[in-house]
C-alpha cells in the first residue's frame, strides 16, 4: 500500500467493524506516531501526517459523529485527504503548546506569524519553510492560532540527498521563538523518508 495514496471509502472500516478493531488500530497508530512527532523546543511540535494518521483521524470522526451515509463519509475524506503527503512533500500539524491558558494567550499574541518561520533542512541544501494553512487563515495581526497545517515542498535534489543519507534538521526562526534541532532523530528521519517517492 503506497503511503501517499489518498483514502477512499473502500479503505475505511464500517462503524460496526471499527468498534471491533479500534483498540488494536489505535495502538498501531500510536506506535507509528512516535516516529512522526518532532518537538521544536519546549512549546512547539510538528506532527507529521500520512495515510495512516489520516485513516485514524477519519475513522475517529466517523465514529464520534456516527456518520455512515456516503455523503458524510465523502465530506470527511475531502477534509482529511489533503493532509496526506503527495510524494514530494511532508505535511504536518504544527502545534504551539503552552499548558496554561493565560500564558498561551500571551504567547500566541507574541508569536504572530510563527507558522511562516518553521523550516526543515536537508544536509547543507537551503531551508524549506512550511507553507502554512492553505485551507484557511489561522492568524490575524494580533495573534496566531495554536494549530496550523504546514506543507514542506521538497525539490528532487533534496529528496535524493535525504535518500542518500544526508542529515535532516528542523527549526523555527521567529524573533520570539528560536530553536534548531540538528540532526533530527534517525527514527523520525526514516519515517519521513517513507513519505517520499
Amino acid at each position: 500500500m503506497n503511503a501517499m495514496q489518498k483514502l477512499t471509502r473502500e479503505d475505511l472500516y464500517s462503524l460496526e467493524k471499527y468498534s471491533d478493531v479500534r483498540d488494536e488500530f489505535r495502538n498501531e497508530v500510536l506506535m507509528h506516531k512516535r516516529n512522526r512527532r518532532l518537538a521544536l523546543g519546549t512549546n512547539a511540535a510538528l506532527y507529521f501526517e500520512d495515510r495512516l494518521t489520516m485513516h485514524y483521524q477519519v475513522q475517529e470522526m466517523l465514529r464520534i459523529e456516527r456518520i455512515f451515509e456516503a455523503e458524510g463519509i465523502s465530506e470527511e475524506l475531502e477534509a482529511y485527504n489533503p493532509l496526506i503527503p503527495d510524494g514530494s512533500n511532508w505535511k504536518a500539524t504544527f502545534m504551539v503548546e503552552f499548558p496554561e491558558i493565560e500564558e498561551r494567550r500571551a504567547m500566541l499574541a507574541q508569536l504572530v506569524g510563527i507558522e511562516d518561520h518553521v523550516y526543515v533542512q536537508i544536509g547543507d541544501l537551503g531551508r524549506v519553510y512550511g507553507i502554512a494553512d492553505e485551507d484557511l487563515d489561522r492568524s490575524d495581526a494580533n495573534k496566531t492560532s495554536a494549530v496550523h497545517f504546514l506543507r514542506f515542498e521538497l525539490s528532487a535534489e533534496q529528496v535524493a540527498a535525504l535518500k542518500a543519507g544526508a542529515p535532516l534538521a528542523a527549526g523555527i526562526d521567529h524573533d520570539s521563538y528560536q530553536v534548531e534541532i540538528s540532526p533530527v532523530a534517525e527514527n523520525i528521519r526514516l519515517s519521513l523518508l517513507a513519505d517520499l517517492d
